[in-house]
């Protein structure tokens, strides 16, 4: 992969992470979603390196093992690949659900009311 461009997204302003899309000549995009801890160590200046040591982890790591064989282990890492919707973990989509509406309220600004009047000559016409 020849790659011509880095982009770097905030989720929800960064509070949450950000995702790091690499793109290739060919149109193609790896994409790495980081959460943030706690003390929102990861900004968009660490986020290019914090990616790259993500695939790097990911392309040393075993997943031969991942989707073959039988026993708690090959279970464990195929869970922990879901999302939470998939694996239907209505805890984990309930906080996410709150988080999502805490950090959007307001969801609007309030609508503002103008009223406008245009100067005519309607009662001296009649």
């Amino acid at each position: 992969m020849h790659l011509v461009g880095i982009q770097v997204i905030p989720e929800q302003g960064g509070r949450s992470g950000f995702t790091v899309e690499f793109v290739g000549e060919g149109g193609e995009i790896v994409s790495v979603s980081m959460r943030n801890d706690a003390s929102r160590s990861l900004n968009r200046l660490n986020a290019v390196e914090q990616a790259k040591a993500v695939m790097l982890e990911l392309a040393r790591s075993d997943t031969d093992t991942l989707g073959s064989g039988s026993g708690a282990d090959t279970d464990e890492k195929m869970k922990a690949a879901r999302t939470a919707r998939a694996a239907k973990d209505t805890a984990e989509m309930e906080r996410q659900l709150d988080e999502g509406l805490e950090d959007t309220f307001p969801a609007s600004d309030p609508v503002s009311v103008t009223g406008s009047t245009i100067a005519s000559d309607h009662r001296k016409k009649q």
